[in-house]
């Protein structure tokens, strides 16, 4: 083991093993066994988007089997659509909030794990109710689940990737998670207008999730706990089995012995508490998290989730606006598939500032388009920006705290995005009715100018530097 300097150690852990820990995770080489550990994160990813994804594609089903109801004549006195997409945002809202913590408690695998069966079964649930609010009931159920393993995703995949290629992981795993929106897009403009076997086309499309379920305890068996998150909770036996049986396979890909790990300072902090994001660096950090993810959850998924409906107020049909909605879907997994190999070489900070000002840009000119192709172009480009923008600010959230308040801290900033989508669905809803497509994207236009300018003002620099570094600076 490497010398080290000087450490403080907290609630009796070892701080020089924990930092050896930390150093052994980040001179591994970019090799296969490290990218075989980002693809098993990514596909419990691709069932999570796809269960979060259905809310735009199947509401149109819901609406044509007269389960949904529109205006005021709603289950709630408004747009049962937008009652379905508020439910599903406040679901979200209180598992990153409430019940995201559980991951720095428990672990990153247990609750990657539990997540997974949560929503999956919520899912199945829902996709047999016959009632609007028996399927807004459950989906709210189905938004707390996810929202527990978006946050745990995001610490899982920090946790175990070597610092040199955060943010190409971040970008491949949401290239695969991000196939699931074509995927269920696809599934929607098939079976949402048809009844196969007598049976509805969207409770198809939900009750695919089922499937799903089969690959839980495949996944589970082949992702180790984090290396990171058992140092921090003095396992350190079980951690160092899990980086033996890394390196080995990383040494076997790579061709040659790793490289000397270089650890550095790192104190080790214990439990964490709700109280330590308020303390310095990390307070200033939580702020800027907190208003970035109010106006960008607004951008993307008043976008994403509308999509169809923004089609539709541009004149197109029913059947016509799904199916340009699917083919726009496939800039999703297009923009983080081409960053891949670009995405370490710029700072996070400045990807999102970038991809925002290019969805506002496109944003502005979608307004405008009257033709088929002008409205698929610009809404391939919006999508494009969005994902990028996406797979950025997951990166670079969970780069910004320690590991033992990185699920709590991540979870609760994470959360306003969720809770001001359950407020902008409705803003939107409302926006769409009076002033039409070109009223909704200047308000998320408008959002997009405050994301770019919190980010780009506020944001640390993290590029290339341990997580451990990052979050003592």
């Amino acid at each position: 083991m490497s010398s080290l300097a000087p450490t403080v150690a907290t609630d009796g852990l070892d701080p020089l093993r924990a930092a050896d820990i930390s150093a052994r995770i980040d001179r591994l080489p970019a090799v296969a066994t490290v990218w075989r550990l980002v693809a098993l994160l990514s596909i419990g990813g691709f069932f999570e988007l796809y269960d979060l994804f259905q809310t735009a594609y199947i509401s149109p089903g819901l609406i044509r089997d007269g389960i949904f109801a529109t205006g005021s004549q709603g289950v709630f006195g408004f747009s049962d659509q937008a009652a379905f997409a508020s439910a599903t945002f406040l679901g979200l809202f209180l598992g990153a909030s409430l019940l995201s913590p559980i991951a720095d408690r428990f672990g990153r695998r247990a609750i990657f794990t539990f997540a997974l069966i949560w929503y999956t079964v919520a899912t199945v649930l829902m996709g047999v109710q016959t009632s609007a609010l028996g399927v807004i009931g459950m989906r709210f159920l189905v938004g707390i689940g996810l929202g527990i393993e978006l946050v745990t995703i995001d610490a899982y995949l920090s946790e175990l990737v070597p610092k040199h290629m955060r943010s190409s992981a971040f970008a491949f795993a949401f290239f695969v998670q991000f196939l699931s929106v074509p995927a269920v897009a696809l599934m929607s403009w098939w079976l949402v207008p048809q009844d196969p076997f007598g049976i509805a086309g969207w409770r198809w499309v939900v009750l695919a999730s089922a499937v799903f379920a089969l690959f839980i305890w495949w996944l589970r068996s082949r992702l180790p706990e984090s290396p990171r998150w058992l140092a921090q909770h003095g396992r350190f036996a079980e951690a160092e089995r899990i980086m033996d049986g890394i390196e080995a396979r990383c040494a076997k890909d790579h061709g040659k012995p790793l490289d000397t790990p270089q650890p550095e300072a790192l104190g080790v902090q214990g439990s964490g508490r709700f109280a330590d994001i308020w303390q310095p660096p990390y307070r200033r950090r939580a702020l800027m998290l907190i208003v970035f993810h109010v106006f960008q959850a607004i951008g993307f998924f008043g976008f994403g989730n509308w999509l169809p409906a923004l089609l539709s107020g541009q004149g197109v049909s029913v059947t016509h606006s799904l199916m340009y909605a699917f083919i726009i879907t496939l800039a999703y997994p297009l923009g983080p598939l081409l960053f891949v190999k670009f995405a370490n070489r710029f700072e996070n900070k400045w990807q999102i500032v970038g991809s925002a000002l290019g969805a506002m840009t496109f944003g502005t000119l979608f307004a405008w388009q009257s033709t088929a192709l002008g409205l698929i172009i610009c809404g391939v480009m919006i999508t494009f920006c969005n994902a990028w923008l996406s797979f950025s600010y997951h990166s670079y959230q969970s780069e910004l705290f320690p590991t033992n308040i990185r699920a709590r801290a991540v979870g609760f900033c994470y959360s306003f995005s969720r809770l001001s989508t359950v407020f902008s669905s409705l803003l939107i809803g409302f926006f769409l009715d009076r002033f039409g497509t070109p009223g909704v994207l200047t308000f998320i236009v408008s959002s997009m100018l405050i994301v770019m300018f919190t980010i780009g003002r506020f944001g640390p620099r993290t590029r290339n530097l341990a997580l451990e570094n990052i979050a003592h600076r």
